[in-house]
């Protein structure tokens, strides 16, 4: 597996509007070994979408399980995600890899149903809540040039400089 290069903010790149997937290959399999790896070696890395690594398909992954245990649907790789249907709104405090030094409150579903297909190509069908469907929703706007700073309740109020801690 390789660690791949996150894109990081103002790279124009990240606002690129991502390609359906249409082969399902061993490639494409490895390419989501790769960036499996690179979302966990990132820190609180909890989703990561191929638009951040500089590839326009509409692949997703998500693995909430860092901050809510097993609590959750584990490792979900999500290929040509759809939201079909969601509930409730709830403002949420969001941080990005390809936004290292922010974090900022957005206002998201807290309930979602998504449909997606996974590496093979099978169809896949998840119902998600709280910080699981954030991630998700989170992790689909980048597929459609969006990052969260343009989702931000408000500029002046609601964007805050990420800590960072010695090790």
């Amino acid at each position: 597996m390789v660690m791949l290069s996150i894109l990081t903010y103002p790279d124009s790149r990240l606002h690129r509007v991502a390609e359906p997937v249409s082969l399902f290959d061993e490639e494409l399999c490895h390419f989501v070994d790769d960036l499996t790896e690179t979302m966990s070696a990132g820190p609180g890395g909890v989703g990561i979408a191929a638009p951040q690594v500089d590839r326009l398909q509409r692949i997703v992954l998500v693995d909430v399980r860092p901050k809510l245990g097993d609590d959750c649907h584990g490792l979900m790789v999500l290929i040509n995600p759809e939201l079909v249907a969601w509930e409730g709104m709830a403002v949420g405090r969001e941080g990005c890899m390809s936004v290292p030094d922010f974090t900022g409150n957005v206002i998201r579903a807290e309930r979602i149903q998504v449909q997606a297909q996974d590496a093979q190509g099978r169809e896949r069908s998840y119902e998600c809540e709280g910080f699981e469907a954030r991630a998700i929703q989170h992790e689909i706007d980048h597929l459609d040039g969006f990052l969260f700073l343009d989702r931000l309740v408000s500029r002046k109020t609601d964007l805050f400089r990420r800590k960072h801690y010695r090790k």
